[in-house]
């Protein structure tokens, strides 16, 4: 995302008479921003902090961000360096004296610029058992530590069960619902950590809604797809499920991550490369659907069939990578609700972001666990119709807007800010 952002304006402003103001007035220029507002909505800002998060802000909110920027910021950033250290630890002790796994010759690193696949996720074992609980466990308290206190999730195929029942229907068996629905929650993790210290299989031990066991599973969805708003949404699949993602191959040679995103069996892309055997992102990432779907032991992969981030209440088009394969796939929707600054990762900078969010006491972030997608043979046939279909699934279950706009309007509409704000910006200093 962060490169994204950098590639949107590659051309750095000049000093030159074409960089002078083209509107007449400064009334002219903010008419020239809601416009872009109104025609990129997708990507625009509608928080108190203002467009790409520059303000202007009142003073009460400066002294609220001045008086977290010596309290919550410094408390939450070692907090957050610190987890993410011991979960470094963690990754490197527990895969010593291991050899990753590099997934066949024919992702070997070829004279013509192929990737190396290369990674822990495939390493079974109680040691996989740990890295696993250690990762779910510490990206749940970092997003404890972000402001992300609870997450609530709703399951409609469970809600609209419960409401369908008349014995249950009533406004006084909610709350013993809800909380009836954590305490099987937290029987079948006690239930897992159990199995997990006797030594026992876990897949013996399926814990049924009456109670039962049952060994019988449901055909294995071969891929998680959510909409994308964050990079927030990263730390919830990963305290959620676990799953693999799509990275940049440069992203597994960094200090600290790269081990971590190995861990995660990230999904390493290369979009340079151009050698005649090389198979592309698509052809990587179809193989490792089809992995996740037929073997248990495989790990889930995760991705965002919309290629960039919105600000949380539009769906963008479905690129088909996720749906080529014809497995069944798992829809899940984020939103972040919000009071004064949105977590939504649209137009603003990382750093700016990032101080934002810190500063924020307390952050929301609500879940739509949405059924399996199961496919039809005719949706199994046309990919982009089964990519169509799931994106309207999701949009309706989620209350969200469909639009035709994609990473390339995304770009056009921060290029085309920047100019608009830098014309702001002389205007404001013409006032001084």
């Amino acid at each position: 995302m962060e490169s994204e952002l950098k590639d949107m304006n590659p051309n750095p402003p000049s000093s030159s008479k074409e960089d002078r103001p083209l509107l007449k007035s400064e009334s002219d220029v903010s008419a020239a921003i809601e416009e872009l507002d109104k025609k990129f909505a997708p990507f625009a800002r509608t928080d108190l902090y203002g467009t790409m998060g520059l303000g202007p802000f009142p003073t009460a909110e400066k002294v609220k961000l001045a008086v977290a920027m010596v309290t919550l910021v410094p408390v939450r950033f070692i907090l957050a360096m610190s987890i993410l250290l011991l979960y470094y630890l963690v990754c490197r002790v527990f895969t010593l004296f291991s050899s990753p796994y590099r997934g066949g010759e024919e992702e070997e690193e070829e004279e013509g610029g192929g990737v190396v696949q290369e990674d822990y996720a495939h390493m079974g074992g109680w040691r996989r058992v740990v890295i696993v609980r250690c990762g779910r466990f510490l990206s749940r308290v970092l997003l404890f530590v972000f402001g992300f206190y609870w997450i609530p999730e709703s399951c409609p195929d469970r809600d609209s069960a419960a409401d369908s029942n008349p014995k249950t229907s009533s406004s006084e068996d909610g709350p013993y619902l809800r909380y009836k629905a954590k305490f099987h929650y937290v029987c079948e993790e006690l239930v897992d950590l159990w199995v997990w210290i006797g030594n026992l299989k876990v897949s013996d031990f399926v814990i049924a809604e009456n109670g039962e066991t049952d060994k019988e599973e449901p055909e294995r969805p071969g891929v998680i797809v959510s909409n994308h708003v964050s990079y927030l949404d990263i730390l919830y699949h990963m305290s959620a499920s676990f799953p693999s993602f799509v990275a940049k191959r440069s992203v597994g040679k960094l200090p600290l991550v790269g081990l971590i995103s190995k861990c995660l069996g990230c999904v390493y892309v290369q979009r340079e490369a151009k050698s005649p055997d090389f198979k592309g992102v698509s052809g990587t990432v179809n193989e490792r659907v089809r992995e996740a779907h037929r073997n248990k032991s495989a790990p889930t992969i995760m991705l965002f069939p919309e290629g960039t981030t919105t600000n949380g209440d539009y769906l963008l088009q479905f690129k088909t990578g996720a749906f080529l394969a014809g497995t069944p796939v798992l829809p899940v929707i984020l939103k972040y609700p919000y009071e004064r600054f949105s977590v939504a990762w649209d137009t603003i900078s990382g750093a700016r972001h990032i101080i934002f969010l810190l500063c924020q006491f307390v952050n929301h972030l609500e879940v739509i666990r949405l059924p399996v997608y199961y496919p039809s043979q005719e949706e199994k046939d046309n990919p982009k119709l089964y990519a169509s279909n799931v994106r309207r699934l999701m949009a309706t279950e989620g209350n969200l807007s469909l639009s035709d706009l994609g990473l390339g309007d995304k770009r056009i509409y921060h290029a085309t800010l920047n100019g608009n704000l830098r014309q702001l910006r002389v205007f404001h200093q013409k006032e001084e």
